[in-house]
């Protein structure tokens, strides 16, 4: 794995998972170490059953390891409680999906002030971070529509701006043009690269060798074990980790 001055963004050292299951032990994730430096595109690739989803779910909080470390900006995940990585999940990850996971009877304005409200922040203060990810990602025009009057690169485009909103270190997505046609898929696609540039860490998980080439770096999984594959855009995620400073998709307020 490369290395990196910064404190990387993810760090997994020794991380295994394993299930019991009729009184027999499965492990799906062997030993799996991974550094990703704050300001990467990753893509990690793998076949039905290699245990990608798994993986997922431990940068996610999502579940933890049942051996190793897994640190998420320098903080210890492993071992901590539900409550905690609730929290870690609501303040740290923003998360892009397959199935958009709109919710129907809301506009699209709406579906991204959701996450907000856990937050804690007043109806104004939502409405105004919703609105400027929704026009980060070109959808000024359709805040007032439902997700039935969008098209499917719509609404993955009301998805993206749903987890930009709440300004997340890390974007994780999870097949994110799996249900997009492959010209919709390619512009979402150039979208996430866009964000990337403004610095926005992205993890996106994938079975598609050609969608996890978009990336700047890709690990392939198989059979719960981990290797790199050749890195791309590497210069320039490094000068951006050894910088710190990152032009945010979404500003704090």
């Amino acid at each position: 794995m490369s290395e990196y001055k910064a404190v990387p963004l993810i760090e997994m050292t020794g991380v295994s998972k394993s299930y019991w299951m009729a009184r027999e032990k499965t492990t799906v994730l062997h030993q799996v170490s991974l550094r990703v430096a704050q300001g990467e595109f990753l893509a990690i690739v793998g076949p039905s059953g290699s245990g990608k989803s798994t993986l997922m779910n431990m940068i996610g909080c999502l579940d933890t390891p049942s051996e190793g470390s897994y640190k998420l900006e320098g903080a210890e995940v492993a071992g901590q409680s539900d409550n905690k990585l609730t929290e870690l999940r609501n303040k740290k990850i923003g998360f892009i999906f397959q199935g958009y996971h709109l919710l129907p009877r809301l506009t699209a304005l709406e579906n991204c002030e959701l996450p907000l409200i856990y937050r804690g922040l007043s109806g104004k203060e939502r409405r105004r971070r919703a609105m400027e990810a929704l026009e980060r990602v070109g959808l000024g025009e359709r805040m007032s529509h439902r997700p039935s009057e969008l098209s499917g690169g719509q609404q993955q485009r009301v998805a993206i701006a749903r987890a930009l909103a709440t300004n997340p270190p890390l974007l994780l997505a999870d097949e994110p043009t799996g249900a997009l046609d492959s010209k919709t898929g390619m512009e979402v696609l150039g979208m996430m690269e866009e964000l990337n540039r403004a610095g926005q860490t992205i993890v996106l998980i994938t079975h598609d060798m050609e969608v996890a080439q978009r990336a700047g770096r890709t690990v392939v999984i198989r059979d719960g074990v981990l290797s790199e594959q050749e890195r791309r855009g590497g210069d320039e995620a490094d000068a951006r980790a050894q910088d710190g400073v990152h032009e945010r998709v979404v500003q704090q307020a």
